[in-house]
């Protein structure tokens, strides 16, 4: 059931930890943590969706994944081609929009190509705008946006002055896709750290750190968490009169 817009946050950004522990705890392959993630964040997406969230971003691969085993990223790769595979045409049907946000064309040749395909086919969808970050590491968003201001400044297209926070905003992959900064961060597995995620995005989000192992977090749970949010005091570094 849809809740009024008044008890939600506009943009969720999820930090989806624990997949790993979660199958060493039951003595299983990681990949098979990486399995019952999988299936979390569908269901994840569409609680949010059906809660009249405007925007999902979640936290998927991050550019310091790669230094994982190979059959670990391997499959978290095959994952997410069988994802695709099975859930794009309700993503569409649901109205959901996807966006990849990373350098995620550097990822395996079929990951890619699943991804091109999700992202043509859900374009013209106005619903929820579901934000997967793939090969994604916010310094690096940060340090390309300086780069092309700086390249902007250098050609004359813009004067020095002319980088405020509304330019930096601009250039960093959200702002490519004119998604407003998350109101609310969630990390799962007990983790308190930010892990180089939107880090420029974040700066006044409420956030809530839970020791959910990511495949353990329900529906029921991620919405209580997500509601509790309109207990929230977001100030924006002022103070109440």
């Amino acid at each position: 059931m849809a809740q009024s817009k008044e008890n939600i946050p506009r943009h969720v950004a999820v930090i989806m930890d624990g997949n790993g522990r979660w199958a060493e705890k039951r003595k299983l392959p990681r990949v098979m943590g990486h399995n019952a993630g999988m299936r979390s964040m569908r269901e994840i997406v569409r609680r949010s969706s059906d809660m009249g969230i405007e925007y999902l971003t979640v936290y998927a691969f991050s550019t310091e994944n790669w230094k994982r085993s190979e059959e670990e990223v391997g499959g978290i790769f095959r994952l997410l081609v069988k994802f695709v595979d099975s859930d794009l045409e309700e993503l569409y049907r649901n109205n959901v929009r996807v966006n990849v946000l990373g350098d995620w064309r550097k990822l395996p040749a079929a990951a890619v190509d699943r991804l091109e395909k999700t992202i043509e086919r859900t374009k013209e969808n106005d619903g929820m705008c579901f934000n997967i970050c793939l090969n994604y590491g916010s310094r690096a968003e940060i340090t390309d946006a300086v780069r092309e201001l700086a390249q902007k400044v250098k050609s004359g297209e813009i004067e020095p002055e002319d980088i405020d926070e509304q330019a930096i905003s601009g250039a960093l992959l959200t702002g490519k896709f004119d998604i407003p900064d998350p109101d609310l961060l969630i990390r799962t597995s007990g983790e308190i750290r930010i892990s180089n995620y939107l880090l420029w995005q974040i700066a006044y989000s409420e956030m809530i750190f839970t020791d959910i192992l990511w495949p353990d977090l329900d529906p029921d749970t991620y919405e209580e968490l997500v509601l509790s949010y309109k207990d929230r005091d977001r100030r924006f570094g002022g103070r109440n009169k």
